[in-house]
């Protein structure tokens, strides 16, 4: 079992910036990626950006690349999201989630444990 703890969400004017953290604890493997998805109402869950944990390896949606980065923190086995520029189309709950692929794919089916996610909008 793994637990995974969002935060940082909140209210952004924009062209702001907001740093997401997942800190995860329970049963983690060296061997998995973990990523970032997004849902807003009335859309379906999005892949928004992963990280593999061993390697560093990511991945991210077209939409975000140059504006958010993802990075992660071996020791304190947190993987954060680094979100700048916003827009208001960046609207959404955003969750965390860990595969037992070692590398971050796209697909929100492939990802086991989520966390409760965290929201974060922007106002135009």
């Amino acid at each position: 079992q793994v637990q995974l703890v969002e935060s940082g969400g909140g209210l952004v004017q924009a062209g702001g910036s907001l740093r997401l953290s997942c800190a995860a604890s329970g049963r983690t493997s060296s061997n998995y990626a973990m990523g970032w998805f997004r849902q807003a109402p009335g859309k379906e869950r999005e892949f928004v950006s992963g990280i593999s944990w061993s390697l560093g390896l990511t991945n991210s949606a077209d939409s975000v690349k140059g504006r958010f980065t993802i990075s992660r923190d071996n020791a304190q086995n947190t993987v954060y999201l680094q979100m700048n520029s916003l827009m208001p189309e960046d609207t959404a709950v955003y969750f965390c989630a860990v595969t037992s692929s070692s590398f971050p794919i796209t697909t929100a089916a492939a990802y086991r444990y989520w966390g409760q996610g965290t929201q974060v909008t922007v106002s135009s």
